[in-house]
């Protein structure tokens, strides 16, 4: 009964949008503005909910947010924590990955890297239930592709 119940009240979705914003940094102003003004949303209810709940990150940390917006104008938004290949050019101190994965390494990173990032990846809502080293394996590949080496200690 509790599902009857919950699909009478559920409200029709207009559009799903997915943005890349800096953290802290949402504003009025391309890329946001034009995204969420088209579906008649208000700009500044979303830029100040957006800074509040990404203020604990450093300023312009990129910043994945998907935002449901409904027919009668309000929305929803959910934030995940940056992308695994930031944090790894971040922890391998690199600009971009390497040219030519599995033949040129880029950078090393040690196992500690790794599991730093497993731990604030899990706090996402799309990893909350999995383990952790199921996520460390995750990073392990994406670092590989990247042409970032993984070692268990730097020499």
């Amino acid at each position: 009964m509790a599902a009857l119940k919950e699909i009478l009240t559920r409200r029709p979705v207009a559009a799903t949008i997915r943005l890349t914003v800096p953290a802290g940094g949402a504003k009025p102003a391309p890329p946001v503005g034009p995204a969420l003004g088209q579906y008649r949303l208000n700009l500044m209810a979303f830029c100040k909910d957006f800074n509040a709940r990404t203020q604990k990150y450093k300023p312009e940390t990129p910043m994945a947010v998907t935002i449901t917006a409904f027919t009668d104008n309000t929305f929803e938004f959910t934030v995940k924590s940056p992308s695994v290949s930031w944090y790894l050019k971040k922890a391998a101190g690199i600009e971009s990955g390497s040219s030519r994965p599995g033949h040129v390494t880029a950078s090393t990173i040690t196992l500690k890297h790794v599991y730093e990032i497993a731990k604030i990846k899990q706090s996402d809502p799309y990893c909350q239930y999995m383990p952790l080293e199921s996520i460390s394996k995750s990073i392990i590949g994406t670092a590989n592709s990247m042409g970032i080496k993984v070692q268990k200690e730097l020499d």
